[in-house]
């Protein structure tokens, strides 16, 4: 592999980590930020939610933008909303301007969220693909970890109510960075191809491949896949023949952000604290979960080709069962007679088995499921409805979780996430398929799913 394939793929990757570093360093500011701005437990939950609604706007958006002007500005477009968002955030003299500059951060991480991957999919050579696609979702996990692990140095470093300020201002770094190493790289070949600009396709191609054979397989696929898309664009999405993947697609993601996830990677230090943890230790606490989180992903990809989508599915769904009635219990228990040492260290416990069950399970699965169910004259459209379905669920539990905690205590809302979690392991029980293996004509056999000629509108 070239280094300038390998450093391509770090640099897409790198605003993957960044989108995982926003997506937890809230956790250490939350509580600051609720205390600092007198916030309500619904005003808090909406703040820490804003950033959310700005990746919903940016998963939503960043296509057409990639396709007319380029993978390559539009990552350096992301960048600078990092940048401004990471500092605008700090600097916010009130909440109304710190929700609004999470905003934009998020309309980053969502855009992110589609182009990185896509980028690093179109400059990997064909045999190295599948090695630096995963590269994105590593870094994500990663960022995670960092993003803890700076919280917990910040919350040591800097005293007072001003340390929120640079624990959310302190991604500005890495954000610059990216937009720095982006000027080393170069736009994909398929992009090149796409606007006419064969000769110069076909050079950033031999400078991305191994061997001139290699990098006529590769303007070949692009070529492939350039005809495919043009027969797509007539295939209608909503259709009888679809519903079957489209509610598959719609179920994971659901079921992926029920799980309660994305509100426990947001306040994991306040469960950790109100279970009885110091700050500090909360905070350390929280660098163990990171790195569960990171091990049990690492962990996933290098099975799940061999143990299959559904059976990490299974693990994950028992896991989840497991830890969250067991945080259920412990809550309800501590609330009666009073959280103690005890009670920080089990809750601990039980958030370190509930990390590693979705980063084996649901981490792992969904992104490779989705792209797998949908055949592809309508991929592309499947994957932004699971995506838009993620992150709007994503929304509105993070929204939802303070003021339930605080109104009803942990116990209730750990119990919801659990009959949930009981209406997944059903769901792959009965009706998740396998697709392990299954080449994509026999994948829509399976299914049911009609040919592209079939398929007529839903009336």
């Amino acid at each position: 592999m070239k280094p300038l394939v390998i450093r391509s793929a770090i640099v897409a990757s790198l605003g993957g980590l960044i989108f995982g570093f926003d997506t937890a360093v809230i956790s250490g500011a939350e509580e600051s930020v609720q205390r600092v701005f007198g916030l309500s437990d619904g005003m808090l939950g909406f703040t820490v939610t804003t950033a959310l609604l700005g990746t919903i706007l940016g998963a939503l958006t960043a296509g057409k933008p990639a396709d007319a002007l380029g993978r390559k500005r539009v990552l350096v477009a992301i960048g600078v909303l990092y940048v401004v968002g990471a500092l605008g955030s700090a600097f916010a003299p009130n909440v109304w301007l710190l929700q609004l500059f999470r905003f934009l951060g998020g309309i980053g991480v969502g855009a992110s969220s589609v182009v990185a991957p896509i980028y690093t999919a179109e400059v990997a050579p064909p045999a190295n693909r599948g090695r630096l696609v995963g590269l994105v979702q590593f870094n994500i996990v990663l960022g995670i970890l960092i993003a803890y692990a700076s919280n917990a140095v910040i919350r040591n470093m800097v005293e007072g109510d001003g340390a929120w300020r640079w624990m959310l201002g302190v991604m500005a770094v890495p954000a610059v960075i990216f937009l720095l190493l982006l000027a080393t790289v170069p736009e994909t070949p398929r992009w090149l191809m796409s606007v006419g600009r064969t000769e110069e396709a076909e050079a950033t191609s031999r400078r991305l491949c191994s061997t001139d054979d290699e990098a006529r397989l590769q303007i070949d696929e692009i070529r492939a896949s350039m005809r495919a898309d043009e027969n797509a664009k007539d295939v209608p999405f909503f259709t009888p023949a679809h519903r079957k993947v489209i509610l598959m697609a719609v179920a994971i993601a659901f079921f992926n952000q029920m799980s309660g996830i994305n509100a426990i990677l947001y306040y994991a230090p306040r469960v950790m604290q109100e279970a009885g943890a110091s700050q500090n230790s909360a905070y350390l606490m929280s660098v163990g979960v990171g790195v569960v989180n990171l091990v049990a992903t690492m962990t996933a990809l290098t099975v799940i080709d061999r143990m299959g989508r559904r059976k990490l599915m299974l693990v994950g769904s028992i896991g989840y069962l497991v830890s969250l009635g067991f945080l259920a219990g412990v809550m309800f228990y501590y609330e009666r007679v009073g959280f103690d040492s005890t009670s920080s260290l089990l809750v601990l416990i039980g958030l370190t088995v509930f990390i590693a069950a979705h980063a084996f399970g649901q981490g792992s699965v969904i992104w490779v499921f989705i792209s797998e169910i949908f055949p592809n004259r309508i991929r592309g459209r499947g994957q932004s409805l699971g995506s838009l379905t993620h992150w709007v669920f994503a929304a509105i539990t993070s929204w939802a979780f303070p003021p339930i905690v605080g109104a009803l205590g942990g116990g209730v809302a750990f119990s919801i996430f659990f009959v949930c979690m009981v209406g997944q392991l059903l769901w792959v029980l009965k009706v998740m398929p396998e697709t392990k293996g299954v080449p994509l004509e026999e994948m829509e056999r399976r299914l049911g799913l009609g040919s592209a000629r079939d398929a007529t509108p839903a009336h």
